[in-house]
């Protein structure tokens, strides 16, 4: 007895040790991502010069799209190698790729130095985050998924999003001190490469870091198991219908999610009238409340179940979307337009603390890498990556409302698939690793 109390102590510590040391590599990555969308006001006349202010942002939103678009493609790639070499080689490499991505942008010459090869450039780059955040997601979610123990692996995998939405934090935050120590005009003009330059030195650090990680059991014992190796063929012969659920379940959640997120700051100072700088105030706020929310409902989710949480987001979500935008349409006060956006940021939280945990449950170990990733990139690609730009084109077209019900009825949709899903925490393949 004692001998057993003795031993838990230091395995439960070598667990958190490596589930704190994958979640910061996964805020590294997601801050390098977010970079982007913080200072696309300021760096939007730097690649793309002509027009007005929603045209600029309608071609940084496009490439931001762009970016979205190989997603798929490195969690088709990453996931099978993260399957078959390793969550820890599949988790080095990712943030391999998106320093180089970084690295890219943060020395690209201006659209006035090089012409059209500025733009093309900041598409590459965008192309090589992209491919690293799609094989990212699904390792990440897998590692800690895995690497959590069972009666805590919500609240442990809540961390994804901690860490995700925490890279978005810091990314605002250098926004902030920048807007605080940089003129305007300085911003503009080479101030928003510092971020950029920021993100790549520290995806040099998390590169050392992954490779200290432990592997985690699931996967070791899945490569003495014997069971088919992991593929895309492998996927849609034996587990279509667990793809296509993810697929299902998160379409509503990552387009609200990106919606009251990355488009929001915009949208405060785009449409509600925000200046530049309280919109990120007004965001950031937000966030980080958010942020501090999302290991509440993981734990919430360990005791209640996978499947109540997300049917409330679904609920709450089909019917308050509308409202809020349409207030924060015409608010002016500050403070109640950061009640608004944390009254929707509440909302997804039944989505997003959970999602990474749900997804990971619902596949065996030998392709559970992929199986998360794949479809998951391809909601993205499909809801959450064109969501600026979807929301910018109906702004543009006089019907910016539109963008609120096409919100609505995304999340309508996934809510039907809570409906009739199972509950992923009492039937999980994790449990059987």
């Amino acid at each position: 007895m004692t001998d057993s109390v003795a031993n838990q102590g230091p395995h439960r510590a070598h667990r958190i040790r490596n589930i704190l040391g994958g979640s910061a590599g996964n805020l590294v990555e997601w801050y390098d991502w977010y970079v982007y969308s913080a200072f696309a006001l300021y760096f939007a006349p730097a690649f793309f010069p002509e027009g007005d202010q929603t045209a600029q942002l309608l071609s940084t939103a496009a490439v931001f799209a762009v970016g979205f678009v190989m997603r798929p493609i490195g969690a088709w790639v990453m996931g099978i190698y993260a399957d078959r070499r390793g969550r820890k080689a599949g988790l080095t490499l990712s943030v391999t790729l998106m320093c180089l991505g970084s690295l890219l942008i943060a020395v690209t010459p201006s659209y006035a130095s090089i012409g059209v090869l500025a733009p093309s450039i900041l598409v590459l780059a965008r192309l090589m985050q992209g491919l690293s955040v799609g094989g990212e997601y699904g390792a990440s979610a897998t590692y800690l998924s895995e690497m959590a123990e069972r009666k805590h692996r919500g609240f442990y995998s809540s961390f994804q999003y901690v860490t995700l939405i925490s890279g978005q934090l810091i990314a605002l935050a250098v926004l902030l001190v920048l807007q605080s120590t940089l003129s305007e005009s300085a911003l503009e003009n080479w101030g928003w490469r510092i971020p950029f330059a920021i993100g790549a030195v520290l995806a040099i650090f998390v590169f050392y870091l992954r490779r200290r990680l432990a592997e985690t059991q699931s996967f070791e014992n899945a490569q003495k198991s014997g069971t088919p190796r992991s593929s895309g063929l492998t996927l849609l012969r034996y587990h279509p219908k667990e793809a296509l659920l993810v697929i299902g379940l998160t379409a509503g959640g990552t387009l609200a999610f990106y919606a009251y997120t990355t488009y929001m700051q915009k949208f405060l100072a785009n449409t509600s009238g925000f200046s530049r700088e309280t919109a990120t105030e007004i965001t950031t706020a937000a966030l980080f409340v958010y942020m501090l929310l999302q290991p509440a409902i993981g734990a919430l989710s360990d005791r209640v179940g996978r499947k109540p949480i997300m049917i409330t987001f679904g609920i709450l979500g089909t019917l308050f979307t509308v409202p809020i935008f349409t207030t924060l349409e015409t608010v002016t006060s500050p403070y109640a337009a950061f009640a608004l956006v944390l009254a929707a940021l509440v909302i997804v939280s039944g989505y997003t603390a959970i999602n990474a945990v749900v997804k990971a449950e619902l596949f065996p170990a030998h392709i559970r890498a992929l199986g998360v990733a794949l479809p998951y990139a391809i909601a993205n690609t499909l809801f959450g990556g064109t969501a600026e730009y979807v929301a910018l084109r109906f702004k543009r077209a006089g019907i910016e409302d539109a963008f609120y019900w096409y919100v609505t009825g995304l999340i309508f949709v996934s809510l039907l698939v809570y409906l009739f899903m199972r509950d992923t925490r009492a039937h999980s393949h994790i449990a059987e690793d």
